[in-house]
């Protein structure tokens, strides 16, 4: 099984671990080459720097055909338009989005993109070991509606030419951090990752 995952941060680089341990293959991505210092030392596939929303990057680093592809980085704008990438042009199998916003997860599954919602999994395990009900997902919310594709099937030179959102219901992009929330690029770990487009970014 191919898995591509965008953001290299703590969730990102352990399920990186996890599935490379079980003998798939694995290309994970992101902005700031200090982000692969997470990875083991052991870690069998590719670390590639690059931006998970531009589509060239992506193609570039093989993520076309992926089975299974997890936009992971700490910004729900840019989860939200790697994963339409992976839906509209990169013929990816299985999608998943991580929305820190529950009623963007919520949104954003009506409108044909699985997400899973931090926020939603952490109040449900604290209700839960304190004996109270719990509410919201659980887990990952399969797409409910049909995803209408197009606006973002965009390449690398057509997005430096505009400024594309990612359809955003209800809401306006705000500034984020690298993939993984750290700041920038620093000195490479035991990883050699392949640098698949422009610089990182702040």
């Amino acid at each position: 099984m191919k898995v591509v995952i965008v953001g290299c941060g703590r969730v990102g680089s352990v399920l990186a671990e996890g599935f490379d341990g079980a003998g798939h293959e694995v290309i994970v991505m992101d902005r700031s080459t200090s982000a692969f210092e997470r990875l083991p030392g052991s870690f069998g596939g590719s670390a590639v720097r690059g931006d998970g929303t531009d589509e060239d990057t992506l193609r570039r680093a093989g993520a076309e055909g992926a089975d299974l592809f997890l936009a992971l980085t700490e910004g729900d704008n840019r989860n939200v338009m790697s994963a339409q990438l992976a839906v509209e042009a990169l013929a990816a199998h299985r999608v998943v989005a991580k929305i820190n916003d529950p009623v963007r997860a919520q949104a954003y599954s009506d409108l044909g993109l699985a997400t899973i919602c931090r926020t939603d999994l952490m109040a449900n395990a604290v209700l839960a070991y304190a004996g109270l009900p719990t509410s919201g997902p659980r887990g990952v919310v399969a797409a409910t509606g049909h995803h209408i594709g197009g606006e973002h099937h965009a390449t690398g030179r057509d997005r430096a030419a505009r400024a594309g959102q990612p359809m955003e219901p209800g809401s306006n992009p705000t500034p984020e951090q690298g993939d993984s929330g750290r700041p920038g690029a620093a000195g490479e770990g035991g990883q050699a990752p392949v640098d698949s487009g422009p610089a990182g970014e702040a």
